[in-house]
């Protein structure tokens, strides 16, 4: 029985997910955390895969961290929504491509009030109708980057440069794999594999080649939570979080940490330099920190593309030694140095790491 039930739980949380045509809408925060990241995606999906994605700058934030903070109404944010909805079906689209976490939270939800409650889908056509003129068709399909880079893996995987693989000590790397709450846990049935069975990103590293770490705190939330940092008060919330699954990873020697949330992402990677100068501790072998890569980054090395380009000189943490097991080849006089070839400087290093 419990085999029959495992199997009809993780058959529920399968996603279909289309072969081409996409509408991308960027990330207001991921633009600021990580732009090497979404830059990496277009030209994966664009110019090594050849799909059609479309990088429409019309589009705006979707106003998902001023919701959460209780400063956007409802309404508001559902017209935002609304028009981005409309920019895609004015363009001929119908897949919607989040490249954030939460926007791809916010606009589920949003499609899920909408089901329920067809008459204030009404009332968000009128509003958008009365504020832009504009109408709109709801997505068939909504998307977030890391459901189509899952989808795509082995067709990555036959174009992979290196592997997720220790070329120094011989064995597959061992990868730490974090799941964004708003991706699996507001509405689990859309995402891979739910918030039971994420597998998203585990796909990801067993098709390239590594080996994923199963360690207690693997779905633990790593604790950004908007009000847990807006507000300066709550942040010993945010980074105690983070600090109970590195305490938690720690004795499994992840080689590395993959998340497929901008703030999960520049968190877990920040808060280690902050833990590492209030504590005097580091998670990583012989005092190191543990290197936080995006999923689009952890893609981009395996398909040989220049670390710098990526944005990984922007990390807290040091991505050198990573670069290194992997066997990858780069040039460190560029670490720093902007696209006209000036120096941009470098982040003062931690005094523990």
């Amino acid at each position: 029985m419990r085999t029959i039930n495992n199997r009809y739980s993780w058959e529920r949380y399968q996603k279909q997910i289309p072969d081409d045509h996409f509408y991308y809408a960027r990330s207001c925060i991921r633009q600021n955390f990580f732009p090497g990241s979404e830059a990496a995606f277009l030209k994966i999906m664009q110019d090594e895969l050849g799909l059609d994605v479309l990088d429409d700058a019309k589009h705006t934030s979707c106003t998902g961290i001023g919701y959460h903070a209780d400063i956007v109404p409802l309404e508001t944010i559902m017209t935002v929504v609304a028009r981005q909805f409309s920019l895609m079906t004015e363009a001929g689209y119908e897949n919607l491509v989040s490249s954030c976490i939460t926007s791809f939270g916010i606009y589920t939800e949003i499609l899920a009030m909408w089901h329920h409650f067809p008459e204030l889908e009404a009332k968000i056509h009128e509003h958008l109708r009365k504020a832009t003129g504009r109408e709109f068709v709801k997505p068939k399909n909504v998307i977030h980057t890391s459901d189509l880079v899952f989808h795509f893996r082995d067709r990555i995987a036959a174009k992979a440069k290196y592997k997720l693989y220790d070329v120094i000590n011989e064995k597959p790397l061992n990868v730490v794999e974090h799941i964004g709450c708003h991706y699996s846990k507001i509405f689990p049935t859309n995402g891979i594999g739910g918030a039971e069975f994420p597998y998203v990103l585990a796909g990801m590293i067993e098709s390239w080649g590594g080996q994923v770490i199963d360690y207690p705190e693997r779905r633990h939330c790593c604790g950004f939570g908007f009000r847990n940092y807006l507000v300066q008060a709550n942040r010993g919330s945010s980074i105690a979080n983070s600090k109970l699954k590195f305490e938690s990873m720690a004795p499994y020697k992840p080689d590395f940490i993959v998340a497929n949330c901008p703030g999960c992402s520049m968190f877990l990677d920040k808060w280690q330099y902050t833990l590492a100068e209030m504590e005097g501790v580091t998670y990583g072998p012989d005092h190191q920190a543990i290197p936080v890569l995006t999923y689009e980054e952890m893609a981009g090395l395996v398909l040989g593309y220049d670390p710098w380009d990526l944005g990984l000189q922007m990390h807290q943490v040091d991505a050198e030694p990573l670069l290194q097991k992997m066997g990858i080849e780069y040039d460190y006089t560029k670490k720093y140095l902007g696209k006209n070839g000036k120096y941009i400087g470098s982040p003062k290093p931690c005094n523990c790491f």
